[in-house]
């Protein structure tokens, strides 16, 4: 059995997060500086030690420092101080991989179209139901065309093949709105914008790729998420899709002793904020079912109530950390916060959860029956890590001695969809030229037959009207120099110098 996490302490109570359990998913909230950031280290490097890979994406640039050995901190050693922990505490680190979107601050982190799918999509463009439609319905014509959606300019090399040819699938898909897929295509332009292109593309993340071990430590996946963060829509729909990909790739594991690996969801409100209610349903069958193959995933937000209770029953293991009631809003938040733990007869949890200092939190854990624990106010334990971010240079030196150095960073563009309708387009352009030419030279044919048929009526009908047509042919061949010297060539043999001879003949 794993030991479990020590994760808070206050005097002689002590609350430990059992590893058995953490895959029934947890919560980590509460208002900006009071402490979440710590608790979510001291979590995943503590997971890392039990050999728990760990995904975590680090929105304000400080939970690299995780990667270096803590120490030299004055705060962190008054702590471990006041909770009796000074002695006997080795700081220590874990092993990093570093990831970024838009692989600068860490390995390039790509997706395919494909693998994105067009629910994903219709999310992230924030599209209408019958502009959605349209999109799953362009993904079915790619499939059926056997083209593959690997990266942007394959998505919009198929919304302009099925807008410019809308009518000729209407029999068979249905009705293809073109005002829709200029939506989606504007949509596209606007994502672009914001730097999605690079995350599109091949070679696509293996997800294998975030569980892995070193030295017996779970490697720690820090995604750079500072500027990814800008685009909350891309930011929230990349980590369902890992999840969901997750989900999909992971066989059933039933109940294990720890996790296979652990989810940290930061800014988890973005995901739920002008969702509908279709994907809600399918963020809680993934969040419900994803337990079964060994995955514990851990939401952070500001309040319990941005996430919906659909989701939140399913989050056994909590740290609530202070919340703010300045407005009846915030103290109607505080209220519904405090009715999501069991209560304990010691602890006010309404009053404390506005009086709680930074580091200081209210903790639930489920028990081994798998029930929670009652409330607990305590502190929480700080990591042995560095707290804080680290240098470009200890970046730069992570980057280069990771497990997957050099295996992201070139791009490779295969044919796909874009190369597969460009050369149908030059094709039919070709074929249509071809066409072109072939009628062209038709026409001209004609018209010289025509002409010809004229030149055979005239020469039957009299000399004079023979001679006639013989000059307009003639007339004609003036276009050019050439045809000027033969003209003159021939007129001057019948109206030259040879008059004299004419005279003498007919007399």
């Amino acid at each position: 059995m794993a030991e479990p996490i020590l994760v808070a302490k206050k005097d002689a109570k002590e609350c430990y997060l059992l590893p058995d359990k953490a895959n029934r998913h947890g919560l980590i909230t509460g208002a900006t500086g009071t402490g979440k950031t710590i608790t979510l280290q001291r979590l995943g490097e503590s997971f890392s030690k039990l050999g728990v890979p760990v995904f975590m994406a680090d929105i304000k640039g400080d939970l690299t420092g995780i990667s270096q050995i803590g120490g030299g901190n004055q705060r962190v050693d008054d702590r471990l101080t006041m909770l009796g922990l000074k002695e006997g505490f080795e700081f220590s680190n874990c092993p990093v991989t570093l990831w970024d979107v838009f692989g600068e601050q860490g390995h390039p982190l790509r997706a395919t179209i494909s693998e994105m799918g067009p629910m994903m999509l219709s999310r992230v463009l924030q599209l209408n139901d019958t502009q959605s439609a349209v999109l799953t319905l362009c993904f079915k014509i790619a499939d059926n065309g056997g083209m593959m959606l690997l990266d942007f300019k394959d998505l919009r090399a198929l919304l302009q093949y099925v807008g410019e040819n809308a009518e000729q699938f209407q029999a068979e898909y249905g009705n293809v709105s073109k005002a829709s897929v200029g939506a989606i295509q504007r949509g596209l332009i606007e994502l672009e914008a914001q730097g999605a292109e690079q995350f599109f593309g091949e070679p696509a993340v293996n997800l294998g790729d975030f569980m892995q071990t070193i030295g017996g430590k779970g490697v720690i996946n820090v995604l750079a998420a500072d500027k990814l963060f800008n685009s909350p829509k891309l930011y929230s729909t990349f980590l369902l899709w890992l999840l969901s990909e997750l989900f999909e790739m992971l066989p059933e594991a039933g109940d294990l002793e720890k996790p296979k690996l652990v989810f940290f969801f930061d800014e988890a409100h973005l995901l739920f904020n002008d969702t509908p209610q279709a994907l809600v349903d399918k963020i809680e069958q993934v969040v419900r079912l994803i337990r079964s193959k060994g995955v514990g995933v851990y939401f952070v937000t500001q309040n319990p109530v941005d996430i919906p209770e659909s989701i939140l029953g399913q989050l056994g293991n909590r740290v609530q950390h202070a919340l703010r009631a300045f407005t009846p809003k915030d103290q109607k938040g505080v209220r519904a916060a405090a009715e999501t733990f069991r209560q304990n007869p010691e602890v006010n949890v309404e009053t404390a959860i506005t009086e709680l200092g930074v580091g200081e939190a209210l903790v639930s854990f489920l028990d081994d029956k798998g029930t929670p624990t009652m409330v607990e106010r305590a502190f929480v334990i700080p990591p042995h890590s560095h707290i804080g971010a680290i240098s470009p240079e200890q970046r730069q030196q992570l980057m280069a001695n990771s497990l997957v150095a050099g295996q992201y960073e070139t791009v490779v563009d295969r044919e796909s969809a874009y190369e597969m309708l460009k050369a149908k387009s030059e094709a039919a352009a070709q074929a249509a030229q071809i066409q072109l030419e072939t009628e062209q030279a038709a026409e001209q044919a004609e018209r010289e037959a025509k002409e010809a048929q004229k030149a055979e009526k005239a020469s039957n009908s009299g000399g004079d009207s023979a001679f006639e047509a013989f000059t307009k042919s003639a007339a004609r061949a003036v276009g050019s120099n050439v045809g000027r010297q033969i003209v003159r060539g021939v007129l001057g043999s019948i109206f030259g110098g040879s008059s004299s001879k004419k005279k003498s003949s007919w007399w």
